[in-house]
């Protein structure tokens, strides 16, 4: 299953925000680790600025996105407890979208 979030960044951690997903990116070996539990299969982050400040999208296909979703909030591994302090500090609130066609 695949799951696409959308989130408005804090302007001035936009660059915080880039340095973490590089960081995941080095990481990416404690990540997979992390997936396993979480049943991911593939994630990826993109940015877009606009007007109105920067947008991640933030996309993840998973076997089971309600166990990831609950495996990630229970998470006691060191890169998830990270991740979830950086997103707590760069993002605002999520960006709704209307869905217009999933088959």
């Amino acid at each position: 299953m695949l799951k696409v979030v959308m989130y408005r960044v804090k302007p001035e951690k936009e660059q915080r925000l880039r340095e973490w997903l590089l960081e995941l990116t080095q990481r990416r070996h404690e990540v997979r680790e992390t997936f396993i539990e979480e049943t991911v299969r593939h994630e990826q982050a993109y940015l877009i600025t606009t007007s109105e400040g920067p947008i991640l999208i933030y996309a993840i296909e998973a076997e089971d996105l309600e166990r990831g979703q609950n495996a990630f909030l229970n998470s006691t591994h060191p890169i998830d407890l990270e991740h979830k302090q950086v997103m707590q500090e760069v993002l605002i609130e999520p960006v709704s979208a209307e869905l217009l066609y999933d088959c």
